[in-house]
């Protein structure tokens, strides 16, 4: 009997099984490099300065400096715009002067707009110029951040480096509105202050980050062409697929294994499927036309359209009728929520076809505004966690479809998709002042929480019902060779 077969046939049985881990290792487990690691400790510091303020500045705006609300509710209106649709112009701007650099200006803009405030908390005017400084210097700052984190990551890696950075800034938010609630009635000044010199000493960190794309960028290397076996025909030059286009394939010939579609930024065209595999046997035309009418650019101002509803006028509701310390906490509780349950579900998001992503994440939104409006200390902190599922599912789908159907550097994508943050955000400021002017003027706040929920209710309708006429007609041109 010889002593070679049973140690031969476990280790020929445990290779496959150590090489297949090995695999989904390197997919999607790959570690953070030092660059990542530090662009994440620095969102969450911005986050952190950020909100010790922003979230009190329809409290400061309208009580301190004596604006009414139609006033608050343009002048977020304004920012909101300035700091979202802002973010299309950051894509050109970073591409030209570089991702690193293009934070380091951003940082120097919100460095001064938040300096600023000191003297403006006695000046209206100066107060609103130091907040629309803030948000430019956060349009552009946001997409140059996300685009030099997924920079050179796999397809695979996206939604895990997403996931992380939005866990990052929620840390942020998680600490910024209580350690802030002290001072920001009584001692805002102080309180400005202080985050000027915060914001000052995470750009000078941020000059010591490696420039993207030089092999100790964000992504721990620069993207590299593909490599072609020797004798093998060239890969064509990147064309972009519309979706009546189809590949030169000759027919009757099977699809090349292993194929990916051309896209610029690292993005792979590629399908998915549940758990994040990818086939490449299913037609191109069919993986492009898998959603007609379901654009993520409308979706995300839908979404955001939703969700600034409860970020900018929760405050007003709920102080008056809790207290500063309850708001701060639950935002607090709201952004530890989102640090530790985006990445627990980045990869259940990811698998999510996009019409289902859109019934949870809207139908979370519509529960949470109802349970603020059914009011209480219970029915805030309640309605606040729905909120933020709805967040968590539709926010970082969003990005992860916006990318998956572009061949656009990510650093584009990214500001596109601020720019429709920018139009949801701004339509929810100038409706929500409006509306809420009116339910108080009623005496019924709560009413407009109703309002807001019944809207969220009815967005997934109007989104599948446009699926389906865009679908509808295109399926005649699908059957036919």
């Amino acid at each position: 009997m010889s002593p070679s077969r049973p140690k031969g046939a476990p280790e020929a049985g445990a290779r496959p099984a150590r090489r297949w881990r090995k695999g989904r290792g390197d997919a999607g487990r790959t570690p953070l490099s030092g660059a990542q690691r530090a662009l994440l400790a620095a969102s969450f510091l911005i986050t952190l300065g950020s909100f010790a303020v922003l979230p009190y500045m329809s409290v400061l705006l309208h009580r301190r400096l004596g604006l009414g609300l139609g006033a608050v509710g343009f002048v977020l209106a304004v920012a909101s715009l300035i700091q979202f649709a802002g973010g299309v112009v950051a894509g050109p701007v970073a591409g030209r002067i570089g991702l690193r650099r293009a934070m380091l200006l951003a940082l120097a803009l919100r460095t001064a707009g938040f300096a600023a405030f000191v003297p403006g908390l006695g000046s209206p005017a100066l107060a609103v110029g130091a907040l629309l400084l803030v948000s430019a210097g956060a349009a552009l700052y946001l997409p140059a951040n996300k685009a030099y984190l997924v920079d050179g990551a796999s397809d695979a890696a996206r939604p895990r480096l997403l996931s992380a950075s939005g866990s990052a800034f929620n840390a942020g938010m998680a600490l910024g509105p209580p350690a802030a609630a002290p001072l920001v009635m009584g001692s805002p000044g102080a309180l400005f202050a202080c985050v000027t010199v915060l914001f000052a000493l995470v750009g000078a960190g941020h000059a010591l980050l490696p420039r993207e794309g030089s092999g100790g960028g964000a992504g721990g290397r620069s993207t590299a062409a593909p490599q072609t076996p020797t004798g093998a025909l060239p890969t064509p030059p990147d064309t972009p697929l519309t979706p009546t286009a189809t590949p030169t394939t000759p027919a009757g010939a099977p699809p090349t294994p292993g194929a990916a579609l051309p896209a610029r930024g690292g993005g792979e065209r590629q399908d998915r499927v549940p758990g994040g595999a990818a086939t490449a046997a299913t037609p191109v035309r069919d993986r492009l036309t898998a959603s007609p009418g379901l654009s993520p650019f409308v979706v995300t101002v839908l979404s955001v359209y939703a969700f600034m509803f409860f970020q900018h006028y929760l405050a007003l509701y709920a102080v008056p009728r809790t207290s500063a310390g309850f708001y701060g906490a639950v935002l607090t509780g709201y952004a530890a929520l989102l640090v530790v349950a985006q990445p627990l579900l980045a990869e259940r998001v990811a698998a999510l076809g996009y019409p289902a992503a859109q019934w949870w994440g809207f139908g979370a939104m519509a529960a949470g505004m109802a349970a603020i409006g059914a009011g209480g200390h219970a029915g805030i902190a309640v309605g606040a966690a729905l909120l933020c599922l709805g967040e968590i599912v539709l926010f970082l789908k969003n990005d992860l479809e916006a990318l998956a159907r572009s061949t656009a550097a990510p650093a584009s994508v990214f500001g596109r998709q601020r720019l429709a943050a920018g139009i949801g955000a701004f339509g929810a400021a100038v409706v929500g002042g409006q509306l809420y002017g009116a339910a108080e003027t009623a005496g019924s706040a709560r009413g407009f929480w109703v309002a807001v929920g019944l809207q969220c209710l009815l967005l997934p309708v109007f989104l599948l019902f446009r699926r389906r006429t865009a679908r509808d007609p295109a399926e005649p041109r699908a059957a036919t060779p």
